[in-house]
């Protein structure tokens, strides 16, 4: 299985034009995602449907030609997989039974979480066959520090004061349920490996809500140690960090023993990048999800100036974060388009 173009970048070579793939590439955007989600009684029940989830994971590679695919599925299927309760609510986004009280940790156990996620592992099994040899498949989780934030809080906030200040004021509490959450995406991770996954990429998207120390030791360290982990069980498997919003502390986050790349958000400038991160690790970004609503030259304007920026090194194009549900197709085909065209500007 050689999964082409996208795993080699993320081994160092690099080609004239680089990879894409975009974060959410799969969803509510595409109306042959919307026609799939009409038949299924809830988002989760979405999710542990294989079929169903293989088939929303490879319309885009259809419809765009991507290099990459990413598995359809959730972070917050961790949680749910150890006992958390879970559920969707349309408009609104994910709901927690939230934490309050170290005592019900003990409410939650990684023992039921293999046989429970098992219909996300079959959905990489299936996928994995049916997509092209050269298109990777991705598998992902969430790090432990957002997903700690979803269960702490409840739901999406904005500013995760509960989480923020359970860390702070009780931090070997904090500790041992980041400890808990790091152990079972390792699991589950070394799983969707086993199933037919290429590659890993670990969404700490709420990673930008912390100063620089209580960054080191509640999202970086967990991060590592999940990466290091998973290398042990899975030596040739790249793994790719995403700390959302962190800004110059992206930093830290250049770390070749634990990371094959870093993708970047919109908020950390090209130039910037090319400079002080990417002469470390391979690099994935960043084209503001905005912009792709945008569409036009705009778009392409954007897109080609990233890409004089960072294609000259190891570099995987993708958004600064997910495609927006308002983003019409035809823009992204545009994107990925503007993407295989580009040649290196001689100014």
């Amino acid at each position: 299985m050689s999964a082409g173009k996208f795993l080699a970048t993320l081994g160092g070579t690099r080609f004239p034009t680089p990879p894409v793939w975009l974060m959410r590439q799969a969803g509510r955007y595409l109306p042959e995602y919307r026609a799939v989600r009409a038949t299924t009684r809830s988002f989760l029940d979405f999710c542990y449907t294989p079929e169903k989830a293989v088939e929303v994971t490879l319309q885009p590679v259809r419809r765009f030609g991507l290099d990459a695919a990413i598995i359809f599925s959730d972070i917050l299927v961790v949680p749910d997989a150890l006992g958390q309760k879970v559920w969707f609510e349309e408009g609104e986004g994910p709901k927690l039974e939230p934490l309050t009280d170290p005592a019900q940790f003990g409410r939650l156990s990684r023992v039921r979480l293999i046989e429970h996620l098992a219909p996300v592992y079959r959905a990489i099994a299936l996928a994995r066959a049916a997509l092209p040899q050269e298109t990777a498949l991705l598998g992902f989780a969430g790090a432990p520090f957002t997903l700690a934030c979803y269960m702490i809080e409840g739901s999406g906030s904005r500013d995760f004061a509960k989480v923020k200040l359970w860390a702070y004021r009780h931090p070997d509490s904090f500790g041992l349920l980041i400890d808990l959450l790091a152990e079972s995406v390792v699991d589950h991770l070394a799983y969707q490996v086993e199933a037919g996954a290429d590659a890993v990429q670990l969404f700490d998207s709420w990673a930008g809500l912390l100063p620089e120390e209580q960054l080191f030791r509640w999202s970086l360290e967990p991060m590592v140690r999940i990466a290091q982990a998973l290398k042990a069980r899975h030596p040739m498997v790249p793994v790719i960090a995403f700390p959302r919003a962190v800004g110059p502390a992206a930093l830290m986050y250049r770390r070749p023993d634990a990371f094959a790349a870093l993708s970047i958000d919109t908020g950390i400038g090209a130039h910037w990048a090319a400079q002080e991160l990417q002469p470390h690790i391979c690099l994935q970004g960043n084209l503001d999800p905005m912009m792709l609503v945008a569409g036009g030259a705009a778009m392409k304007r954007e897109a080609r100036r990233i890409l004089d920026k960072l294609a000259h090194g190891s570099f995987i194009f993708n958004l600064g974060h997910g495609v927006l549900q308002q983003t019409p197709p035809e823009h992204v085909a545009e994107l990925v388009e503007t993407v295989r065209q580009w040649t290196p500007s001689l100014a």
